[in-house]
């Protein structure tokens, strides 16, 4: 199982980033994927997440902000961040569980400058 992550990057504050997480090694499809970040200091949290079926969730803090997609074609699980805020500074990665373990991929630096 491989998750790869990328599209982070340094952005001022109202700016759009995508954020991209390729997976292999598994059936993409049928897989929940979600989307946390952890900013310094501060525990990870769940951002979104999409099941196979392409049903999302979001936490509060960014909804109507930020949404959430995959490509079951390309096993491709997508994070678009519009109106980025200083708060959303974060390291992004991406997970799935399978069974009973979790697999991360390893993040992605998202800076929002003010």
């Amino acid at each position: 199982v491989q998750l790869q992550a990328s599209g982070g990057g340094l952005v001022q504050a109202g700016e759009s980033l995508r954020l991209s997480c390729a997976a292999s090694g598994f059936r993409f499809t049928l897989t929940t994927v979600g989307w946390y970040r952890q900013a310094p200091g501060k525990e990870r949290e769940l951002v979104a997440g999409i099941t196979g079926g392409s049903s999302t969730n979001y936490a509060d803090s960014v909804k109507g902000r930020f949404a959430i997609s995959r490509d079951n074609v390309k096993d491709v699980a997508y994070l678009q961040m519009n109106s980025l805020k200083p708060e959303d500074t974060a390291v992004y990665y991406c997970k799935v569980r399978l069974g009973a373990r979790d697999y991360w991929g390893k993040g992605t630096l998202v800076t929002v400058s003010s």
